[in-house]
């Protein structure tokens, strides 16, 4: 069995009684399972009170064993933030946006430099997407294209070149880096632009990439303006469906806000529902079903 777990953004005491919840024990330090091991799918960083204790907690359960924890795009950034091009300049600007975004995390180690130099090297070691026993995780989204063009060149975790790579909007490897643990987006009219959660203007929509089927904006689109909601998706955007009979899937990143948890499809779970935002913090107990089912999310308030 395992035990998949959402975004958590530093919320540590809550992922404290979603493990408890799920069966897991804290023993010598570590949370443990006698039968289960955890999947994080990402996003241990910003936003959250609790952040050095979050990356303690799920770093230790990963050194132990007793869990595998995949990079998000939250620690992705945080290496692009911290870490030069070869003329001296950030990979992730140091403006006003990218600053808030990450102030929280920035503020709880301020007095622990060196632990957080320590994480950061730790993130590089995260897999960028897990394919294990019948199961596949990912943050953001699976285009089996891109897993792909990441195996053929041995990028299962951030190299140094890969990180410099998908720092070029030019490069196949940001398009890969970007979907993988970012998402897919369509550009709508600029007559529907819309707001986000920290207020910015926005103009593209994240994809549903496992809908099956094509019908009005709103079965397609995260996000969609209500103006939008009824009219025809158009025919003529491609992009990579996931198909009806890969395995199961499952991802975080999309900050959903429904009151319970929910499969997206027969053979896909996002199990991220904006802890960050007073939302839920997610599980699902998998025990080799190639068909998810709702009964088997666990979450905590």
């Amino acid at each position: 069995m395992y035990s998949l777990i959402g975004d958590i953004h530093g919320h540590c005491d809550t992922l404290k009684l979603l493990l408890s919840k799920m069966g897991f024990a804290e023993i010598d330090g570590v949370w443990q399972h006698p039968t289960s091991k955890a999947i994080f799918v990402g996003d241990y960083v910003d936003r959250g009170p609790q952040i050095k204790e979050t990356l303690e907690l799920v770093k230790a359960m990963v050194d132990a064993g007793s869990a595998i924890a995949l990079m998000g795009n939250h620690e992705y950034n945080a290496v692009a933030y911290a870490s030069k091009d070869a003329e001296g300049n950030y990979l992730r600007s140091h403006n006003a946006v990218h600053n808030k975004q990450h102030q929280a995390t920035l503020d709880q180690f301020a007095a622990y430099p060196n632990e957080w130099q320590m994480y950061l090297q730790w993130f590089r070691s995260l897999p960028l997407f897990l394919e294990l026993d019948g199961l596949r995780a990912v943050h953001a989204c699976w285009d089996q294209q891109h897993i792909d063009w990441l195996k053929a060149h041995n990028y299962f975790i951030l190299t140094e070149d890969l990180l410099q790579a998908s720092n070029d909007k030019n490069s196949i490897a940001y398009t890969v880096i970007e979907e993988t643990l970012k998402g897919k987006e369509f550009n709508i009219p600029e007559a529907y632009t819309w707001f986000d959660k920290d207020g910015h203007a926005q103009t593209a929509n994240r994809i549903k990439w496992w809908a099956q089927q094509r019908g009005n904006y709103n079965e397609l689109l995260f996000s969609c303006p209500p103006a939008l909601q009824a009219l025809t998706f158009p025919d003529d955007l491609v992009f990579e469906v996931y198909p009806a009979d890969a395995p199961p899937v499952f991802v975080g990143h999309y900050w959903l806000e429904d009151k319970y948890p929910v499969i997206q499809s027969a053979n896909a779970a996002c199990l991220d529902y904006s802890v960050a935002k007073e939302g839920l913090l997610v599980g699902y107990q998998w025990d080799g079903e190639q068909e998810l089912r709702n009964e088997k999310f666990v979450y905590v308030r």
